[in-house]
């Protein structure tokens, strides 16, 4: 019998297969047993009404998805009263993602969501600052650290901080926001990206451009979260690309502690299910017990010796 529970933290989880935001809601009750998850991971919640993005908001291409929702949300009040009701009724930990476009704005959400029921928050700094030009705060170093220390001043709950692979420093806003007190990196995000109806010469897109998820996004969410976990003390989610069990052996291998599935969902909706029962089936294969003997076991001495000699050579 092999042991697939993994910690985040102060955090227990059954099993480190949990649903990315965005992709799950209390409809997938109707398939699959909520219960067997990880975790919990809410839709994105603001603290105002917002009615999202212009449509189209989806397109497929080429194997992968762009979307461009907006995160819509009925608020914050509606979300207390009848989102974190629903999920009382399974001993799976609930993760709320939150979203604003200030520090302070964020911090206030923070204090808001921090009820009973709760067990982490999930921030979403990968959206537009106002307070940087529009910028997200996951761009860069300082504007991560700043509003990650006005979010630790708000909660005493665990925080996950959800990174954005659109920026060249990578490690660096890691660092800053585990300095500035996050519990969890998600990495990561989707990628800023866009395409064109070649007939009608229209972005596919009402808003322009949108996130790239899917398949085409792993290879770089992957390398973002060996990256991470190779620079900071705190867990790693992996979350990119995830839709088979050998996705999700990378992720661990490479340091991840859990891994979010998202875009795979939309495709088949049993996706999360079928993973943990793969996983376990993988393990025992393997004669590995214990999921945690697999994290961070990525044979890369040789490879980082060989960078080295590159960079040194004249």
């Amino acid at each position: 019998m092999v042991n697939l529970t993994t910690r985040i933290g102060n955090l227990t989880l059954a099993n480190p297969i949990m649903p990315a935001s965005g992709t799950f809601s209390e409809d997938l009750a109707d398939i699959i047993d909520l219960g067997v998850l990880g975790a919990h991971v809410t839709k994105t919640v603001t603290r105002e009404k917002r009615g999202g993005n212009p449509t189209p908001r989806v397109c497929e291409v080429r194997g992968s998805m762009l979307n461009s929702i907006g995160i819509p949300s009925k608020g914050i009040d509606h979300f207390i009263q009848n989102v974190i009701p629903f999920y009382h009724r399974y001993d799976v930990p609930l993760v709320v993602s939150i979203s604003a476009h200030s520090a302070d704005e964020f911090a206030r959400l923070c204090e808001e969501i921090s009820v009973p029921g709760v067990s982490a928050i999930e921030v979403n700094i990968s959206c537009p600052n106002i307070e940087e030009d529009g910028k997200a705060f996951a761009m860069r170093p300082s504007s991560a650290h700043a509003v990650m220390k006005k979010l630790r001043g708000a909660s005493d709950l665990p925080l996950w901080a959800k990174l954005s692979p659109n920026t060249g420093e990578t490690t660096e806003v890691a660092l800053a926001t585990q300095e500035a007190g996050a519990d969890a990196l998600v990495v990561s995000n989707t990628l800023l990206s866009m395409a064109i109806d070649i007939h009608t010469r229209k972005p596919k897109l009402g808003n322009l451009m949108g996130g790239l998820s899917g398949p085409a996004l792993k290879p770089i969410a992957l390398r973002m979260a060996y990256q991470c976990a190779k620079s900071v003390d705190i867990p790693v989610i992996g979350c990119g690309g995830i839709s088979t069990i050998e996705d999700v052996i990378e992720y661990l291998i490479a340091g991840a502690t859990a891994v979010q599935v998202g875009t795979a969902t939309f495709i088949n909706p049993t996706t999360m299910v079928r993973l943990i029962d793969d996983l376990r089936h993988f393990l025992s294969d393997q004669n590995i017990a214990n999921v945690s003997d697999l994290i961070g076991t990525v044979r890369d001495a040789d490879a980082a010796d060989a960078v080295v000699f590159m960079e040194a050579a004249p």
